[in-house]
């Protein structure tokens, strides 16, 4: 293939070049007059899988031939089958160890790093190893290094690295991947050295950025019939700006420092480097452009020096967008409207981005459409359906179980996936409400099974409710556990668990838990943790359950075959092996693209030189090289949001660069063709705008529906009149449309719980002071207030605030009692005390349930009602809570039949709130008769088919919320909007 020589053979791609088909065109005219068996003895090496396939594809579109032996980076030992090396040890196991191993130096001195670091810190270190490995670093070398001038930091960091060194220095067990890769590489190149191959091995694709990859490169390039084929080379550069790129701590963060690297080290100079065939970039002039843009620093004085002589800026920037986007909504908005255009005219289009939100709001974005994208990254694992299940049952161990985990669960596709699934949708939404309803804040066995009770009709359906019922209760309750477990300990218990969940009642196999794609995936994980749960250290529940999250966020999964084949999301990686008609460069922002380096919490810049470890802004260089690659496309659109989700963004480095030296050239005419960039972009932000505009709706008015007589309430209670006076439409919805509050789904310790257990507190203590006059004393109701606390209340925090305030006013409702036990006694409490008052000629109920009612010993009525919070003044009492004054006419109207007609002395609000206080009802000035009779007109108005039943009335306060504001469309209209009547007779 090629002339013999000596000196290394190096080739180059221009950026914007499709590389895969340059890389299959150029060998096919290389080997076009070579027997056809000749293509067979080529030996190409690629550094990805995905670039292997379309090497494969793009061989598929020429004549029938031989095909070269197209090999990955990572299975050298295809090249040379007689290199013989043990197999590598699973990743995973020595993460185990390492994590062992870190976890015992965090016991014995914990003041290194708190227990939760541990995975973090594990990572790290592995990451350092690998690193190592990777450049032929050792463990002795980081051990020598010169630290006179560090902090102590670096004393704490030894110690881990020490961990390292020590696990480096094992000869028991077999080398990991790195280390086994440059074994492999060294031993290869030793053998090439004395025997090479006679036919041609070619490196396409890679920009030697690892020190192994760098070594086999150097190998190849000295075989007779050696090649390097460099993706993205930069034949615009002159000569002295190659010169400045010597210093790797100023320079690494250049796109073209690796291949200056790789030039220094084999001997060679840019100009050695040709290109590997004729195909033209689709823009030379854009890339001389870019490459001006990207000189090292100082870059001012080349701008000054080789701006003049760049020419065609105008048709370097014809097919580029520049869009501004005010915020990454409208960024992802206008992109996803420019793939489906591509989508719709069979464009190719490519969106490169390494901001993995952007990307999902796009894909959202795209959905509406029917438009989904083949996104080179997939769905990582830990978000798939089975990683998410898999993570919710871990939670199982790790803490109390509560309603909205449980429920989380239940409602999980993969849950009783094995058979019944219908029923057991059903049953679980039986069991949400019975849980909004009636409140089950950390559900046990007997708890769902008191709570799902003759919930059904049907004897056989009830049964087959209770034992789903019984199959949640064993199954989902009791998992937590404190104890610290084998590693094999919670993984066979973590498999067995999930698989019980999702077989479902009577199943015996795990559902649809391990099936399609995802569900494989899962499964290979959980039993490679299997297979490696010997390696590990006894762990906490809260332990074992971040390894699984962090395995599972490690791991991805992909339907290739799902998406549509031309709209495409790609990672930066991919700019250097696909091609695409148009490519969207988004998320140019700093932070983003370039993402900012990782911070290191072993080496700092210097000592990684020293050590020879890869700088920091080795990632910022391979994605400024990847930048310089995608921007040379045949189309290209330059996206960034202004504005993050909460501060102003910093537009990319090179972006930057690339605006400022097109506003300096103006001779040139560099401001217009960015004026003409923006405009381009401003254009699709117009479209991304006037696509999501809305027709300004008419507002809704104040309701005030009119129901029909028949549909009028005919009942309510006493606590609902005051409801009907300030909220009418509450009344409407409630009792005509028959709508009521949905509960919450997870019950807090709330002002309602409050007040209840308020009142059966009180209860408790005054029923025990009838009984044994000796108990009325501060201490006892204290008791009894812990006593129900205890049983009613589940949430520590709340029992002890709410305890504390009922110590705060023991002696003094203990001293009120004994006042109000001197001249009355308690005849009636809140289950005893009901009352209700029909009027028959209208057809309407009125019902009164007291807190507590006693009788004086002249046989008057003493109304009392405990209030936790402030209660009603006088003035309030009379106008909207008339609550006790309706209850006292009630009973003077005999109401109350175990009461029978009485004449009520007073009415009496007890406030146990943190200033407590007594607050009587104006019986003086709203006698009972005139309330009644004020009632009776209030419930005539409202049974009149005229009257409108108005949101939001007379509220004590615009800011207090009503449990139908989002029905009446309140927001829309304000407290000063008249009423808007509607018939619905």
């Amino acid at each position: 293939m090629f002339e013999s020589g000596s000196n290394p053979r190096l080739f180059g791609v221009s950026p914007g070049v499709d590389f895969p088909r340059a890389l299959v065109d150029g060998l096919v005219a290389r080997m076009a007059r070579q027997p056809p068996d000749a293509m067979a003895r080529v030996q190409l090496i690629v550094n990805t899988r995905r670039m292997q396939r379309r090497l494969r594809a793009l061989f598929d579109t020429h004549p029938a031939m031989l095909l070269p032996q197209i090999r990955l980076i990572t299975d050298l030992d295809l090249i040379e089958p007689g290199l013989v090396l043990p197999p590598p040890v699973s990743p995973l196991r020595r993460r185990l160890e390492l994590i062992a191993l870190v976890s015992r130096l965090i016991a014995q001195q914990k003041d290194l790093a708190p227990q939760s670091s541990l995975y973090d810190l594990t990572d790290s270190l592995a990451s350092l190893i690998d690193e190592m490995q990777g450049e032929g670093v050792t463990a002795q070398t980081i051990a020598d290094l010169d630290v006179t001038d560090q902090s102590g930091h670096w004393q704490r960091a030894q110690q881990f690295i020490q961990i390292a060194q020590a696990y480096l220095d094992q000869t028991d067990t077999a080398p990991d991947q790195e280390a086994r890769q440059r074994l492999l590489v060294t031993a290869l190149a030793e053998k090439w050295d004395r025997e090479p191959p006679g036919d041609p091995v070619l490196v396409a694709g890679s920009t030697g950025s690892r020190g192994t990859t760098m070594l086999l490169m150097q190998a190849v390039a000295k075989l007779p019939q050696g090649a390097l084929i460099l993706p993205g080379f930069d034949f615009d550069m002159p000569p002295d700006v190659w010169a400045q790129l010597d210093n790797a701590m100023v320079s690494e963060d250049h796109p073209q420092y690796r291949f200056h690297k790789m030039m220094a080290e084999m001997a060679v100079t840019p100009a050695d480097v040709t290109p590997w065939h004729d195909t033209p970039a689709p823009s030379p002039a854009r890339n001389a452009l870019v490459s001006l843009s990207l000189r090292p620093a100082p870059v001012t004085d080349a701008w000054l020096t080789e701006g003049a002589k760049l020419t065609n800026i105008a048709e370097a920037t014809a097919d580029v967008t520049l869009l501004d986007a005010p915020s990454p909504r409208d960024e992802a908005l206008a992109i996803a409207l420019r793939l489906r255009q591509a989508a719709e005219v069979g464009e190719t289009a490519a969106l490169i981005t390494p901001d993995r939100v952007l990307t999902r709001q796009v894909t959202a974005a795209l959905d509406q459409w029917d438009i989904l994208p083949d996104d080179s990254a997939g769905m990582p694992l830990h978000l798939s359906p089975p990683g998410r299940f898999l993570r919710h049952v871990a939670n199982l161990f790790t803490r109390r179980l509560d309603a909205e985990a449980l429920l989380t669960l239940l409602k999980h596709p993969l849950t009783h996936s094995g058979v019944a699934r219908g029923p057991h949708v059903l049953n679980t939404q039986r069991l949400e409400l019975r849980i909004r309803k009636h409140g089950l804040p950390y559900p046990d066995y007997t708890g769902i099974l008191r709570l799902l009770e003759k919930t059904v009709a049907k004897p056989e359906d009830q049964q087959a409710l209770q034992d789903w019922a019984e199959w949640v209760g064993q199954t989902f309750t009791g998992q937590m556990m404190s104890e610290t477990q084998p590693l094999a300990t919670w993984v066979d218990r973590h498999i067995a668990l999930s698989e019980t969940i999702s077989a479902g009642v009577g199943c015996t196999e795990p559902g649809a838990l391990w099936q399609k794609k995802a569900g494989q995936k899962a499964l290979q994980v959980m039993q490679n943790i299997a297979a490696q749960a010997e390696h590990g250290t006894t762990m906490t529940a809260a332990d074992y359950g971040d390894l699984i999250g962090a395995l599972l966020s490690g791991e991805e999964v992909r339907d290739r075959d799902a998406p549509h084949p031309d709209i495409m999301i790609w990672g930066t990686l991919e700019a250097r092996v696909q091609g695409a008609d148009l490519v969207i460069l988004a998320g140019l922002n700093d932070g983003t693209w370039p993402e900012a380096p990782a911070p290191d919490p072993w080496l700092n810049r210097a000592l990684r030189h020293q050590a020879g470890l890869l700088l920091p802004e080795r990632r910022i260089g391979l994605s400024a090289h990847d930048y310089q690659q995608a921007i040379g496309a045949k189309e290209v659109w330059l996206t960034r949001s202004i504005r993050s989700d909460d501060a102003e963004t910093v537009t990319s480095r090179w972006l930057n660069r690339l605006r400022n030296l097109l506003d300096g050239l103006r001779d040139q005419g560099g401001p217009q063709a960015l004026a003409d960039m923006l405009a381009r972009g401003d254009l699709w932000l117009a479209r991304a705008a006037r696509f999501e505009s809305v027709d300004p709706a008419e507002p809704a008015k104040r309701p005030s529906p009119k129901p029909p007589l028949e549909a009028r309430p005919r009942a309510l209670s006493v606590t609902e009149i005051k409801r009907l006076i300030r909220d009418p439409y509450a009344i409407y919805a409630r009792h005509v449309l028959k709508l009521s509050r949905l509960g919450p789904l997870v019950q807090n310790p709330d002002a309602l719980m409050r007040g209840t257990l308020a009142h059966e507190i009180m209860e408790c203590f005054v029923q025990d002071t009838l009984k044994d006059p000796a108990l009325l004393y501060a201490d006892h109701l204290i008791a009894v207030a812990r006593r129900v606390m205890t049983k009613e209340v589940p949430w520590p925090a709340a029992r002890a605030m709410w305890l504390a305030r009922i110590e705060k006013i023991a002696d003094w409702f203990v001293a009120r009692e004994t006042l109000r036990q001197s001249y009355s006694t308690p005849v009636a409490f809140e289950a005893q005390a009901k009352g209700q008052l029909v009027w028959s000629d209208i057809g309407f109920t009125l019902s009164a349930r007291a807190d507590r009612i006693d009788r004086t010993e002249d046989g008057d009525i003493l109304i009392y009602d405990y209030k936790t919070g402030k209660p009603p003044t006088a003035k309030q009492q009379a106008t909207l809570d008339k609550q006790l004054l309706i209850e006292a006419a009630m009973i003077e109207e005999g109401a109350f039949d175990t009461l029978g007609v009485s004449s009520v002395a007073s009415a009496i609000f007890i406030g146990l709130g943190s200033h407590p206080e007594e607050v009587f009802a104006p019986l003086e000035t709203e006698p009972p008769q005139e309330t009644l009779s004020n009632l009776r007109a209030l419930i005539d108005a409202y049974l009149d088919p005229g009257q409108g039943f108005t949101s939001r009335r007379m509220m004590l306060q615009d800011k207090i919320e009503g449990d139908y504001d989002q029905l009446a469309r309140f927001g829309e209209w304000d407290a000063t909007d008249d009423p808007a009547p509607e018939d619905l007779s």
